[in-house]
């Protein structure tokens, strides 16, 4: 009964693919699919064909896609040429071979391929956006895979905003060893820093408000610098020299409702604290505050690791910056780290207030030679009430700090 079946099917199947002139050939699967040249928004596709008169047809789209739903192009040869694609995506493609109207090939198994990221953008554009730093929705701040975070191991107090910090290297470009300061960045690279609350410190899905996204760019040799405003629908921010003011309100750890008014800079005010002997340049990502284990893996390591870091084999002749929260460390330790992020921009040789005062808040400078002794009166009344133009830090922040002040005082009631 089975071999009856058996002689039935292929009889079947010799009388459809039968015609006047005899019987019609298999129309075969393409083999041997692959994806070459992809970029951002465009992909080749090729194949091995079995016969030069057939027509194939591709049809393709974001992965996951179902048959009859994707996009169709037709080619006469062994190759295809995608356009129109999304950066950052997974794509599907299938490909059927037309020998004839009546006569198709069964679809090839999927082959799917993922678009890159397109270049950043060493420009000021008039939307950040344009300058390619994140992939898909911008509010999501998802990194682009051509630059990398990192983090500082004390930071900048700003009105308690969080920030997210990211470098942008050309391709096959590297920082270079440049002793435990800032290392030396290559021409074009891109670094930026954005602002943002977190609607409720306490139940992170419920969403950020991002503020702004301050960028440095080093062109021919010189930095300079831009910084972008989110709109209210945070689905972009606008190049913004000006500055102003926002008021923002968020729920702390503590489930206490906090209000600031933030201070968004202007262009100016950003050259009065990244100058260095009347020269812009970036202040956070010297080695020693970048010095530290992240998730149990020296950051520095990791750099050095991915190329990014080159000039130096490991990190262990780098200094290294405490934190300030840290009480493993000292007392002067904490406070002379956070006096050197928060402070030592402008008070220090070749900063914005060399001449107006003899304070010299670096780090590596010895407490006998930076005058913290001589003027910590005058240091603890300028930190320990705000009063705008008055305060310290000038500009930057629009409330106290109230852990890095008394991290401050207690320190200065050790001299």
């Amino acid at each position: 009964m089975k071999k009856l079946t058996l002689l039935f099917v292929l009889a079947f199947i010799l009388l459809a693919c039968d015609k006047d002139d005899g019987i019609t050939p298999v129309c075969n699967t393409v083999t041997n699919v692959s994806s070459i040249s992809v970029t951002s928004n465009s992909a080749i596709i090729t194949w091995n064909e079995f016969d030069a008169s057939a027509t194939y047809n591709l049809e393709f789209g974001v992965s996951g896609f179902t048959l009859g739903n994707g996009t169709t192009v037709s080619e006469s040869g062994s190759s295809a040429q995608l356009n129109g694609l999304q950066p950052n995506t997974v794509y599907d493609v299938y490909i059927q071979t037309e020998c004839s109207s009546n006569n198709l090939s069964a679809y090839t198994d999927v082959h799917s391929f993922t678009t890159s990221s397109p270049p950043v953008i060493p420009e000021f554009r008039n939307n950040l956006s344009e300058l390619n730093l994140f992939s898909s929705n911008l509010n999501e701040l998802n990194i682009t895979s051509l630059a990398f975070e990192y983090n500082l191991n004390t930071t900048l107090f700003s009105d308690y905003a969080s920030k997210q910090r990211i470098i942008a290297l050309p391709e096959g470009a590297s920082m270079t060893y440049d002793g435990d300061g800032l290392p030396v960045f290559p021409n074009n690279t891109v670094i930026a820093k954005t602002f943002y609350y977190n609607v409720n410190d306490r139940d992170l899905d419920l969403g950020k408000q991002i503020i702004e996204t301050r960028v440095l760019i080093k062109l021919n040799g010189n930095w300079e610098s831009g910084n972008y405003t989110w709109n209210d629908s945070q689905t972009d921010a606008i190049l913004d020299l000006d500055g102003s003011v926002l008021p923002v309100s968020w729920i702390d750890n503590d489930g206490v409702t906090q209000s600031v008014n933030y201070k968004i800079p202007s262009n100016n005010d950003c050259f009065t604290c990244h100058q260095s002997f009347d020269e812009l340049k970036p202040i956070g990502p010297k080695l020693r505050n970048m010095n530290f284990d992240i998730n149990g893996s020296n950051q520095l390591q990791q750099f050095i690791n991915n190329n990014q870091l080159s000039g130096i084999a490991n990190p262990s002749s780098i200094g290294a910056l405490p934190n300030w929260e840290d009480d493993t460390f000292s007392l002067e330790e904490r406070a002379r780290a956070y006096l050197a992020v928060n402070c030592a921009s402008c008070h220090i040789p070749g900063g914005q207030c060399e001449n107006e005062s003899t304070l010299d808040f670096a780090y590596e400078t010895l407490l006998e030679n930076s005058d913290i002794v001589e003027r910590k009166e005058s240091i603890r009344f300028r930190v320990s009430d705000y009063n705008d133009g008055i305060s310290m830090p000038f500009i930057g922040t629009s409330i106290l700090h109230t852990e890095g002040v008394q991290l401050i005082n207690d320190y200065l009631d050790t001299l």
